[in-house]
């Protein structure tokens, strides 16, 4: 059938987008112990940096998804659940999330103290959530705030043949927002959008003169007391 334009420029079109079958935001804490870190080189001199080379108070962190597969559907089951008295099937997912957290500390004064990379250490965490997710819906995770702070930070001295190394703790804040999905084709009534207009460009400034002193000049400068 031939789509015919409709009263108001509206047309009947058909789109493709995503269903949402679930929704929900959840964070979660977690910590890390990250232990035995080697003290990297000096990038100034590529001097081995040593424990009384480095300020403990600055060590901090950042954490990223990892570049690589960063959530992973490892598997989903339905479960019966009792809602408002009404029995529901809804699906009980295991999702894997794998993070990258990198290490800073600063130098100390005497050395300039310059911030260094001490690592970057890989983790995974795995959680379930209940959605209604049947089979062949997507998982989508997104994070809407991701972060991470040093609750403890200490030092080793190695040997003369040892590299010295650090151990840090690491906690983890994430709050993210994970829905179910599926890919739909909808049949609805709108309008097409239009390009704006175009902005003007404002036109070029008049000369003015710079403003001028009539109180001092011109006048008889013997009037000046």
């Amino acid at each position: 059938m031939q789509a015919k334009n409709v009263t108001g420029g509206q047309e009947l079109l058909c789109i493709n987008t995503e269903k949402v079958y679930d929704w929900i935001l959840n964070e979660a804490t977690f910590d890390l112990a990250l232990n035995n870190l080697d003290l990297p080189l000096n990038p100034a001199t590529g001097a081995q940096l040593e424990c009384e080379d480095i300020d403990l108070d600055t060590v901090t962190c950042a954490v990223d998804p990892a570049e690589v597969d960063p959530i992973v559907v490892t598997g989903r089951e339905d479960q019966v659940f009792t809602i408002d008295g009404e029995e529901v099937t809804l699906q009980v997912v295991n999702i894997r999330k794998n993070f990258d957290v990198t290490i800073f500390v600063n130098l100390v004064p005497a050395l300039g103290g310059t911030q260094v990379v001490l690592g970057t250490v890989p983790f995974t965490r795995c959680e379930q959530v209940i959605l209604c997710a049947p089979a062949g819906t997507d998982i989508d995770v997104t994070y809407t705030d991701l972060d991470c702070f040093v609750c403890t930070a200490s030092c080793d001295p190695g040997t003369t043949t040892e590299i010295d190394e650090i151990d840090v703790t690491v906690t983890v804040r994430l709050c993210q927002s994970i829905k179910s999905t599926y890919p739909v084709t909808l049949e609805l009534v709108a309008e097409f959008c239009q390009p704006r207009d175009i902005l003007p460009f404002p036109p070029c400034p008049a000369p003015t003169m710079p403003a001028q002193c009539p109180v001092v000049f011109p006048t008889n400068a013997g009037h000046i007391g």
